[in-house]
């Protein structure tokens, strides 16, 4: 059974809105995953869909080196995880000379296909 990974580190989205998305696609065949992600209008959108290209890819690469047709159809994204990075952390002037906190915060996204051994309907 293949198995394909990716990761991407220090995104600046905050986790909370990276997570409401990959909600809409895990567990979803990629196919489907991809149609879902083409529809929203949201920055993480494009960042999921990244993710899960580059997982493909891996999957593809692996396969020419194992001399093995790959059928992306297959395969569903079985863990789709997103961690917080490190935050930057920012000031903004305010009123009689006092300073408010902006914390820009940062995620991680890990993404994981794997092959299904039955179909999944």
């Amino acid at each position: 059974m293949m198995e394909g990974r990716a990761e991407i580190k220090y995104i600046r989205i905050s986790p909370r809105k990276l997570r409401l998305v990959l909600d809409l696609v895990r567990g979803r065949n990629v196919n489907e995953a991809f149609g879902v992600l083409s529809m929203l209008k949201q920055k993480p959108a494009e960042v999921v869909e990244k993710g899960i290209k580059s997982a493909v890819a891996n999957i593809q690469e692996r396969g020419k080196q194992e001399k093995k047709t790959v059928d992306i159809d297959k395969f569903y994204l079985a863990e789709a995880v997103v961690n917080q990075g490190p935050t930057l952390k920012r000031f903004r002037a305010r009123a009689m000379g006092k300073a408010a906190p902006i914390r820009k915060k940062s995620s991680h996204l890990r993404v994981v296909l794997k092959e299904e051994k039955w179909d999944r309907k």
